[in-house]
């Protein structure tokens, strides 16, 4: 019964933390540099979870080498990105070379 009144608790807090941004969204405009900013906030927040996840993929060391297949499924990813604009074309090449690299290397799990 304490594990329901918990999930109860915690979906009225989140709610009462963002309804009023929902609620405020069409009314609020920000001055122009504020809006500026803001449009780097997504960028930077993946590149916060991605770096990391490439150049430790276990946690510990950073593994700038050959053998590491997430640093260069990232890099195809990222040259295919750059010269493509294309976002589906940049998962899928991304994706084949980081698998690709794991078979040629052996380490497939």
């Amino acid at each position: 019964m304490n594990e329901i009144y918990l999930i109860i608790g915690m979906a009225l807090v989140t709610i009462l933390i963002r309804y009023p941004m929902f609620a405020l969204a069409g009314q609020v405009e920000f001055p122009p540099f504020l809006a500026r900013a803001l449009r780097y906030v997504p960028p930077a927040v993946l590149t916060a979870i991605i770096v990391p996840a490439v150049l430790m993929p276990h946690g510990t060391n950073i593994e700038l080498s050959y053998t590491n297949a997430y640093l260069i499924g990232a890099l195809v990813a990222a040259g295919v990105g750059w010269f493509s604009q294309n976002l589906l074309l940049t998962i899928v090449v991304g994706m084949a070379a980081f698998f690709g690299w794991q078979l040629l290397l052996g380490t497939l799990n």
